[in-house]
């Protein structure tokens, strides 16, 4: 008998998209799921959509989110969820038809402990922006190697709706029971946390639709704040050594919110930069320091927030001097 995977669907006003998310399951080359797709309080008609395709396969079940919003949407889901393996799948997106085969082999090959990936494609009637372009083009370059811890505090790492894992994996993950936002990122987070390893793949296996009221676009839970929340919280939980000085490079914004939140926790920093304006400034009663005063701390650590991609590559290339690694010495937030 095959494996069955639960595929957990929250839906909300996507009338325009869902019929085309929900045949693309029903064409999988993998026929042995269970699609639960669980209305989030649409106003739409998408609800009806989906209780007609339920009513041609017994595979499919509509179900009502007893909360608000898209954590107690999957948290519904994965509750009543019968698969030995869970998947998530965005109502708005298209899998690949191999994409069920695809990540369901590599999980049965590699065992528990692992999570199964797939590369990812935007498209939208309007064209892709450059921000997304290169969202796609790093992640997927990650994907490639398997490798995607490896840049974790820059942006998620992982894309929402293209993993899969043993259910008791999730379990041990603690599934969807955080109330923390952003949901997918958080979850990368608890994936990296309990040693999930990622299992590299080279396969296009879900089509990533962007439009202008895509929820990551317009909702307050996908703001700039709560990526540094998260970051920050797991930082300090997973990779800080308070043992060691601990220093921020730049005084921008991300720079500015991580600097708050470390003075709010009381964990001490130094603050340093190349902007010559900015040296010697105090901000929020902290001195803004040159770069170089790095070399005057004992194995310190650091958090770049500097967004320059050039900056960033130089900043790099100094660590590199300085014979400090990634994810050991200094960590990319931007």
């Amino acid at each position: 008998m095959n494996t069955k995977v639960s595929i957990l669907t929250p839906f909300k006003n996507t009338e325009d998209f869902i019929s085309e998310c929900i045949q693309s399951v029903i064409d999988q080359t993998y026929q042995e799921w269970e699609l639960l797709l669980i209305n989030d309080h649409s106003i739409d008609n998408s609800k009806e959509i989906c209780k007609q395709f339920a009513l041609n396969d017994t595979r499919i079940r509509v179900i009502d989110s007893p909360g608000d919003g898209i954590i107690q949407a999957l948290r519904k889901a994965f509750l009543v969820s019968k698969g030995e393996l869970i998947t998530r799948m965005d109502s708005d997106d298209i899998m690949a038809t191999q994409k069920l085969d695809c990540m369901i082999n590599d999980l049965k090959n590699h065992g528990r402990g692992h999570v199964s990936l797939g590369l990812v494609k935007y498209f939208s009637k309007d064209g892709i922006s450059d921000g997304y372009d290169r969202y796609e083009k790093w992640l997927n370059k990650l994907t490639r190697e398997g490798s995607n811890y490896s840049e974790i505090y820059k942006e998620c790492s992982i894309a929402s709706p293209c993993w899969m894992v043993y259910k008791d994996d999730l379990v041990v993950c603690k599934a969807f029971e955080p109330d923390d936002y952003p949901e997918d990122y958080d979850l990368t987070f608890r994936f990296y946390k309990n040693q999930i390893k990622c299992i590299p793949s080279n396969r296009i296996l879900h089509y990533w639709r962007d439009y202008p009221t895509r929820t990551s676009r317009t909702h307050e839970h996908y703001a700039q704040n709560y990526f540094l929340g998260i970051k920050l919280k797991y930082f300090v939980e997973l990779d800080y050594q308070q043992n060691r000085p601990l220093a921020i490079w730049g005084a921008g914004f991300k720079g500015k919110t991580v600097a708050k939140k470390l003075i709010e926790r009381s964990i001490p920093f130094y603050w340093i930069c190349d902007n010559p304006k900015k040296i010697g400034k105090h901000i929020y009663g902290q001195k803004m320091l040159p770069f170089q005063y790095l070399e005057k701390l004992n194995n310190p650590q650091s958090i770049i927030t500097v967004a320059n991609e050039l900056a960033q590559e130089e900043i790099r290339m100094y660590m590199t001097k300085q014979h400090m690694k990634p994810m050991q010495d200094y960590f990319m937030f931007c």
